[in-house]
């Protein structure tokens, strides 16, 4: 059978559940014939020479079922998807304490801006712009033995997978250009809001962005959240009220001033890096991931938001 007409019938006679390779093959051969792949990332110099064409598609079922489309197993930096990952490690490791440093509400403002910390003293927004992640960095140096390996390690054990690693040289990138996060950690130190150095807690920043993995290896990192918590690789676990809130916190703060847009367009909670990595997951049924380093204005990958507004329009599948 046809893609094309696999697609016409997507329903497939097993339990009258969609033909996932076929709609993921569908939306992908629409999708890279698009005249408009949007802007590769250039103030991170070593993500500005990526190949805008690169486009892949992975998906997980809850019954650990995969597919997967293009360049679904190509090493990507995955920037700010990283912030989730930091964000369940210090849960998992302080609990309530974590929202005593930063609230939960959306910005409403770019990834980096600085105007709100200082109006609201010091305490950002909510932990999925830089500078909530930065005081989220700042907790995980206080509480973690070794902070990077530490970080790494967690995120392999998530995947089951021990090649994922840092791009040293992006990490460096990001601390030569990185003159707004310098910023916004110095503003963070002056409001007592950061407890180690502040050189300290950037380079460990800085390298958590710089975390290279592939759309397959993210969508396995994320199944735990879609999963009430559990990890079925290894023993992290976060109770399901905690993946709740993490799952609310991508809804609402997942795409910086776009995550309304988001949530209008394709129904998830999700989040999105300046590589062009998007994650995003329907609680008890899947995870999907997108990799298309083009950009839109708002700093979100233009064929993944594109990609999973298909998806949950064609299979009917969101949490609305």
């Amino acid at each position: 059978m046809q893609c094309q007409q696999r697609w016409l019938n997507c329903r497939s006679t097993n339990n009258n559940m969609p033909d996932f390779q076929a709609i993921l093959e569908h939306i992908y051969q629409d999708a890279v014939i698009a005249s408009d792949k949007g802007t590769v990332a250039s103030y991170i110099p070593e993500l500005a020479h990526i190949d805008k064409n690169n486009f892949g598609i992975h998906l997980r079922t809850s019954d650990g079922n995969d597919y997967g489309v293009g360049n679904y197993n190509k090493p990507f930096s995955i920037q700010s998807i990283s912030k989730v990952l930091a964000l369940s490690k210090a849960i998992a490791l302080i609990g309530e304490g974590t929202w005593k440093r930063i609230d939960v509400e959306p910005s409403g403002h770019p990834f980096n801006q600085l105007a709100l910390l200082e109006i609201e003293n010091g305490i950002p927004r909510n932990p999925l712009i830089n500078s909530g992640a930065i005081v989220i960095a700042d907790i995980l140096i206080s509480n973690l033995k070794n902070p990077k390996e530490d970080f790494l390690n967690y995120v392999r054990d998530l995947t089951g997978d021990e090649t994922i690693n840092f791009n040293k040289d992006v990490a460096h990138s990001e601390k030569v250009t990185g003159f707004k996060n310098y910023a916004t950690a110095n503003l963070l130190k002056s409001f007592n809001n950061l407890n180690n150095p502040v050189e300290d807690v950037l380079d460990f920043y800085f390298h958590q962005c710089a975390i290279e993995m592939t759309c397959q290896q993210l969508t396995k990192a994320f199944f735990f959240l879609a999963n009430k918590g559990i990890c079925m690789l290894n023993k992290t676990r976060l109770t399901k009220s905690q993946a709740k809130r993490i799952n609310a916190l991508m809804l609402t703060c997942g795409f910086y001033d776009e995550a309304g847009e988001f949530a209008f367009e394709v129904g998830l909670p999700g989040k999105s890096g300046v590589g062009g990595g998007i994650v995003a997951l329907l609680p008890d049924h899947f995870v999907i991931t997108t990799w298309a380093p083009g950009l839109n204005k708002k700093g979100n990958s233009k064929l993944g938001m594109l990609t999973l507004e298909q998806f949950t329009s064609k299979t009917k599948l969101s949490i609305f």
